[in-house]
């Protein structure tokens, strides 16, 4: 919406920054609260048999002044949601919605019901339906929820309980539902047609009954956010054809090809799908980002806008690119690629090994990226919901690079050397096969480096999995040829080659250095574990890393130390094992709440949606304890003063999604945002486009789009 109708709406709506969601006490089938009355009625009237009519249906009655809203809540608003607990053998369908009243709100509007309603539902029941010998009862519970305004707005919600008999007839009710079937708008025998002429919507519809001939007709389309809900509906009669015109909405975001739409006159209403003719315009709203990002966004917004052109392929592989040299300056890549250089030193001197070590590396790579790109792909298009960084969403996959790390640490800093107790052909490997060692490096590096990428090619992520799966492919190699392509350039290039130190004692010292970043990765791992199986998780799994050193340790002794050490130790292990594994991949028990004095609420399904329904903004944080950049953003500049009191100056709820676990939900609205990896801080507000801001935030950037509210 434009400034003028949002700054009215945050006037009018100001008393819902305090509301919390009311939960009432539920007493059989009926919820009581301040502001309304809400029953589950039943209307069978030939009994629960296959084949047979039958309803059920949530009344609500408001008390005077208050509404709750249509399919289509307009302006602002969410329609009441039902959730049904039913038998097996028995189907819900969708909700048979009334024709629905239009409440002018200052420069907005809305669409529902006030005064009672009853929003029935038809229940399918199947031969497979069994009633209960004891009773013969059909038992249906119902959790619904449902948004109600005045000025202010609240969620409310509640549980019901119900028992039809399913061998007599249910008729008690039937003048309600009767007198809802009545009030449902009737399908209308010809389709109409909505051309778009520039910024104008133009409806025509035929087939309407004489006695709404030449009458004012009231227009509802059943599709959110396509037209100026509040804008005046010009009207005129082409005979028997009913035709209006109505401005589109500035801030649109669906491009329906097919258009419900219902007319009313009085207690009386009509229904029929109009065909759109002609070229939706282009939306241009204005959120702060790139254009290509733009175009994303329209592309992949959470309410399905129309298709447009997205990121082209070019573009993403330049974002790979750049994104994969940046990667190199990340401190969870920093260990393993210092040992590369480090080994390139020893080269230094020999032009053809140098080649060849960073060619072996710059394989590993590009070939370990594109492998991941195409398990990503492949589960993705098996129907897994997945995102870059799945990897270590896996606790099992955690806890394995932290031992890893833990025995190149060990290593490094001289505890042992493979060659004290692997056999020769093994301990020789890296002597005899120099290739073999670069190439498994650069594999290496792209282990614990992927998660790290998407702060600076998201988008290029984003678009990488919704292309076909050559192209998909090529964006990931180009991320891989970026972050190998310094390493690359040095073995190439006798310039460079020439600034690297020459070998001597100072390698030693350098190597022994390194076990500190490779211990500290290993901590950084163990919070990651900790944040996902909990502390129980993370010290077994430090249990584990000290009974595995002990190990290593043993090894390296000789004689009788040797076998009695070694033996005991690695039976320490083996019993430890199989209970630590149990705690390490148990889900975390703390419940994800926030904690006590914290601004920031979990996220979850529909809560950005209940959120914007009272009239807040909403600030998205999707991060994850893997994250290094969401760590680093998330105690600089959301923890800017500031900030937080810009934040709380605009009432903006804060919510946090966090993706440390694989959870389906996030990966399916990052995947609508045009993002596959995290971090990712997104700005909503009621009947605009959400905001999506740099991965790598900035004080004045977040300063600048609260302001913009």
């Amino acid at each position: 919406m434009a400034f003028a109708r949002l700054g009215c709406a945050a006037l009018l709506i100001v008393g819902s920054a305090f509301a919390l969601p009311v939960k009432a006490q539920v007493v059989k089938s009926v919820v009581t609260t301040e502001r309304a009355r809400a029953e589950l009625l039943a209307h069978a009237p030939d009994g629960v048999e296959p084949g047979k009519a039958l309803w059920v249906g949530l009344q609500l009655a408001h008390q005077p002044e208050w509404h709750t809203y249509w399919k289509n809540s307009g302006d602002s608003g969410l329609p009441t949601q039902l959730q049904w607990t039913l038998p097996p053998g028995v189907e819900a369908g969708e909700i048979a919605w009334p024709i629905p009243k239009k409440y002018p709100i200052g420069n907005l509007a809305n669409y529902g019901y006030s005064g009672t309603v009853l929003l029935p539902v038809p229940l399918t029941v199947t031969p497979q339906f069994k009633p209960s010998l004891l009773g013969g009862d059909l038992e249906i519970k119902l959790k619904a929820q449902w948004l109600i305004c005045r000025q202010e707005c609240v969620p409310e919600e509640g549980e019901f309980a119900l028992k039809i008999p399913a061998r007599s007839a249910t008729a008690l009710y039937a003048d309600v539902f009767n007198a809802s079937f009545q009030a449902q708008p009737r399908p209308l025998a010809g389709a109409g047609t909505a051309r778009i002429d520039g910024g104008m919507l133009r409806v025509s519809v035929p087939g309407l009954p004489a006695e709404a001939h030449g009458k004012v007709l009231g227009f509802f389309p059943e599709t959110k956010e396509v037209i100026e809900t509040a804008a005046p509906v010009t009207q005129s009669w082409d005979g028997k054809v009913w035709n209006a015109v109505v401005p589109l909405s500035l801030q649109r975001s669906q491009s329906p090809a097919v258009m419900p739409l219902v007319l009313t006159l009085g207690d009386k209403g009509w229904r029929t799908e109009a065909q759109v003719v002609g070229q939706w315009p282009q939306v241009v709203a204005a959120t702060g980002v790139s254009p290509a990002l733009e175009e994303a966004l329209r592309r992949n917004s959470l309410s399905q806008p129309a298709p447009a052109v997205s990121l082209t392929l070019a573009a993403g592989l330049l974002g790979a690119l750049l994104g994969g040299l940046i990667l190199n300056l990340m401190p969870c890549v920093f260990p393993v690629l210092a040992i590369k250089v480090t080994g390139f030193a020893r080269h230094a001197d020999d032009r053809r090994a140098h080649r060849v070590s960073g060619l072996a590396f710059s394989a590993g790579v590009v070939v370990s990226f594109v492998l991941l790109g195409a398990l990503l792909v492949g589960l993705r298009a098996a129907g897994q919901q997945l995102g870059w960084g799945f990897q270590l969403q896996s606790p099992l996959v955690v806890a394995t690079l932290a031992a890893l790390f833990t025995v190149i640490g060990l290593n490094l800093a001289g505890v042992f050397e493979f060659g004290a107790f692997l056999p020769s052909k093994l301990a020789t490997l890296e002597s005899r096969h120099p290739v073999v060692n670069s190439f498994l490096s650069g594999v290496l590096a792209v282990a614990i480096a992927s998660p790290c990428t998407a702060p600076f090619m998201g988008a290029s992520l984003g678009l990488a999995v919704t292309l076909p799966t050559p192209q998909a492919l090529l964006v990931f190699a180009a991320l891989g040829f970026g972050m190998a392509l310094p390493y690359l350039s040095a073995s190439f290039v006798p310039t460079i080659a020439r600034l690297l130190p020459r070998p001597g004692p100072w390698m030693v010292t350098l190597r022994q250095f390194m076990a500190f970043p490779m211990f500290a990765t290993v901590t950084w791992l163990l919070w990651v574990l900790g944040q996902q199986s909990g502390i129980d998780g993370a010290a077994s799994l430090l249990v584990l890393l000290v009974a595995m050193s002990m190990v290593v340790w043993s090894l390296t002794l000789i004689g009788r130390s040797r076998r009695i050490v070694g033996g005991i130790s690695l039976v320490v292990l083996a019993l430890l094992m199989w209970h630590a594994g149990q705690n390490i991949t148990a889900a975390d028990a703390r419940p994800a709440t926030a904690a006590s004095g914290d601004s920031w609420q979990p996220w979850e399904p529909g809560r950005v949606e209940q959120l914007l329904g009272t009239g807040r903004p909403v600030f998205v944080d999707f991060t994850a304890a893997w994250c290094v950049t969401c760590q680093y953003n998330k105690k600089t500049t959301l923890a800017n003063p500031a900030v937080l009191a810009d934040l709380s100056a605009k009432n903006v709820a804060l919510v946090r999604a966090d993706w440390t676990r694989r959870d389906p939900a996030v990966t399916q609205v990052l995947g609508q945002l045009g993002r596959n990896g995290v971090p990712v801080y997104v700005l909503y507000q009621s009947g605009r486009q959400p905001v999506v801001l740099s991965e790598v935030l900035s004080v004045e950037e977040v300063r600048a789009a609260v302001a913009s509210l």
